[in-house]
């Protein structure tokens, strides 16, 4: 353990500050100043001997969380990532875009903040790039198997590290012309700079995992001759159906899904020339949905010049403090001020879309919004309520429905479920053999941490049909119950 009295000493939770509003939204750099290592060493002191850690069962990936915590605390940073690393193969993902179920779940916040357990993992993998800790791993043997992974996002990106490091020839295939999939073009680089995965490909390519981005499986390569290439498949497409807001005046000019901007912009930052870019500059913008998603969109309009923005969600906003019916140690839904929120921009709860309003050009040039209310269970318009939002583009973030199917159904045979995700078995396959899914595209839009637990398992699995038995760990089942908060 930690300090045996740290968190007697230390009933702070202290975190990083945020680069000032006015200077960070004039580039596309990380939100956080860097940490200070003696209130990092601090907080890591406070993690006590609890005897049953519930923050295992509130990470996923099962991460030993109080080890590297211990380690962290003791100045042993290389013996803390390998710790880390066990069981997470992206800390620098997971410290910087998970929403931590694990400190929800942490002993020691039945009565005090909980542990700083996220900020930790971040620092500990940042320091591990920053001393050239983490090495390459390649296999001391090869098997002879091959897989193909499609799909470039952390579910993939891990079942794809975990088999080369098992020894199997792994090609994982993205349709976009950058490997990262949700990472690359859905996360803005304020929230975490793309160096971040040009570093751990590096990682990968030198232990043999080999990349093949700008190939759509189901266009430029049938899944049938897939599958005839590769001993074994792996399928983490994700879930990429975003939910649609079917109301009058949808097809206006300026109506857009969050991921047709983000995307974009995610793209022109990078430094590509991006023709007719949806861009915020000199606009009124509202976003629709409460979530990460909308979120992300906000602090990218900020960065792009919006005149003003405004965000709606449909339900109620959140108590601020841990409601009754999501007692400790579950993750409970309380409201949050991200970055995005603190750097201007207005919020409104209840709020219902009930048209978009255009101008003669087919522009949209406002919302009506009524107040929301619930009649039988079910949220809709209260009548009377109706009030007017100007808006010059508006993003739906609503979240997604699940993978795209055409190509899975006819092509592969996929079985979907009426929720639209991809059927599988226990072992992660699916109807077709030797195929497997792993993520979003069988779970359904979840947390970053449980796409790489998936993906993780998934390899566990794949490396057993290859082989008939299998080293790798399986941190999950598909049966799992996900935790908290889902990304929408």
């Amino acid at each position: 353990m930690a300090d045996p009295k740290g968190f007697l000493k230390t009933t702070e939770r202290e975190l990083p500050q945020r680069r000032p509003v006015p200077v960070r939204i004039m580039d596309w750099r990380e939100v956080y100043e860097p940490g200070d290592s003696a209130v990092l060493r601090r907080q890591a002191g406070r993690c006590m001997d609890c005897g049953v850690p519930f923050c295992h069962q509130g990470c996923p990936l099962g991460n030993l969380i109080p080890e590297w915590n211990d380690l962290m605390w003791r100045g042993e940073g290389r013996s803390a990532i390998e710790r880390l690393h066990a069981t997470n193969n992206f800390p620098e993902f997971t410290g910087r875009l998970c929403p931590a179920p694990c400190e929800s779940s942490c002993v020691l916040g039945i009565n005090q903040p909980p542990v700083t357990i996220k900020q930790i993992e971040v620092s500990t993998i940042d320091d591990a790039f920053a001393n050239g800790w983490v090495e390459a791993e390649p296999p001391g043997r090869l098997t002879g198997k091959t897989v193909a992974v499609v799909g470039s996002g952390p579910a993939g990106l891990a079942a794809a590290q975990q088999l080369t490091r098992a020894g199997h020839t792994v090609a994982v295939y993205e349709r976009d012309d950058r490997i990262g999939g949700l990472l690359r073009y859905g996360i803005p680089d304020f929230k975490m700079e793309k160096r971040h995965i040009e570093a751990r490909l590096r990682q990968m390519q030198d232990e043999g995992t080999r990349f093949r981005a700008g190939v759509e499986i189901g266009k430029d390569i049938t899944w049938d001759a897939l599958r005839a290439r590769y001993d074994a498949v792996v399928v983490a497409t994700g879930a990429t159906l975003p939910r649609d807001l079917a109301i009058p005046g949808r097809d206006h000019a300026g109506v857009h899904f969050a991921m047709e901007y983000l995307v974009e912009s995610n793209k022109a930052v990078a430094g590509d020339q991006v023709s007719n870019q949806i861009h915020a500059e000199g606009k009124h913008v509202v976003v629709i949905g409460g979530g990460d998603t909308g979120a992300d969109c906000i602090g990218t309009a900020h960065r792009q010049g919006a005149l003003s923005v405004t965000n709606l969600a449909i339900g109620q906003q959140p108590p601020s403090d841990r409601p009754d019916h999501q007692p400790w140690p579950m993750m409970p839904t309380v409201f949050e001020v991200a970055s995005a929120h603190e750097e201007g921009g207005e919020r409104s709860y209840l709020a219902s879309t009930v048209e978009f309003l255009a101008n003669d050009a087919g522009e949209v040039r406002a919302l009506r919004v009524a107040e929301t209310e619930f009649v039988d269970g079910r949220r809709v318009p209260k009548s009377g309520t109706e009030r007017e939002i100007p808006a010059d583009l508006v993003l739906i973030a609503m979240g997604f429905t699940g993978p795209e199917r055409t190509d899975l159904e006819h092509q592969l045979g996929a079985v979907f479920s009426d929720r639209g995700q991809i059927e599988r078995a226990g072992d992660y396959q699916t109807t077709a053999p030797g195929v497997f899914v792993a993520g979003d595209a069988g779970r359904g839009q979840s947390l970053i941490v449980w796409a790489i637990a998936e993906g993780r398992a998934a390899a566990s699995a794949v490396d057993r049909f290859l082989m008939g038995d299998t080293d790798l760990p399986a941190p999950v089942r598909p049966t799992d119950v996900a935790i908290g908060l889902q990304r929408a």
